[in-house]
């Protein structure tokens, strides 16, 4: 089982990777204006999604200039915000994402993309999809799916952000 689901992993990462290549960049020069600027870069995650948070505030490299975010901050056209949470149909998540669309505050959300009337896609500025909407291997249950590892792919793709932001940074500081 080990060896299945490091198998699907490595395969969910790669497909991450290549069909989201460009929008990681672009997300991530989202995210980097705040940086470079006099803003911040706020987190708002949903449910196992503060894995993100945690690893951006606390781990060993932490993201420059990212803050929690808590609805008594008053956030300015300098800050970004990065959304984070399972499914684009979260509907906690897309209600903020429509009072930043609302504020002007430009944001970029990650989450497994779900069709539905009420998405994430439709509000943020850049979105990026974990493409985990399912587990990842069979259960002993026919049909039944297991494995759902949305916070490892959120957590992929919080590292290939944080990574090309700091190049940025980098560049920016030259």
């Amino acid at each position: 089982m080990i060896k299945m689901f490091t198998t699907q992993l490595t395969g969910l990462f790669k497909r991450i990777y290549n069909k989201q290549e460009f929008e990681i960049e672009d997300g991530a020069r989202l995210l980097a204006q705040a940086a470079i600027g006099q803003g911040n870069i706020y987190i708002q995650s949903y449910g196992e999604m503060e894995a993100v948070t945690a690893e951006a505030l606390f781990g060993a490299e932490p993201l420059p200039s990212a803050k929690r975010y808590d609805p008594s901050i008053e956030l300015t056209e300098a800050d970004r915000v990065l959304v984070v949470t399972r499914f684009s149909t979260d509907e906690d998540a897309v209600r903020f994402g429509k009072k930043l669309t609302a504020d002007g505050i430009p944001f970029v959300a990650v989450s497994g993309v779900i069709e539905g009337e009420v998405n994430l896609l439709d509000e943020a500025d850049v979105h990026l999809d974990t493409k985990v909407i399912k587990g990842m291997l069979p259960g002993d249950e026919i049909g039944e799916r297991v494995s759902f590892p949305s916070s490892m792919a959120a957590l992929y793709l919080y590292f290939a952000l944080g990574f090309v932001i700091r190049e940025m940074l980098e560049e920016y500081e030259e």
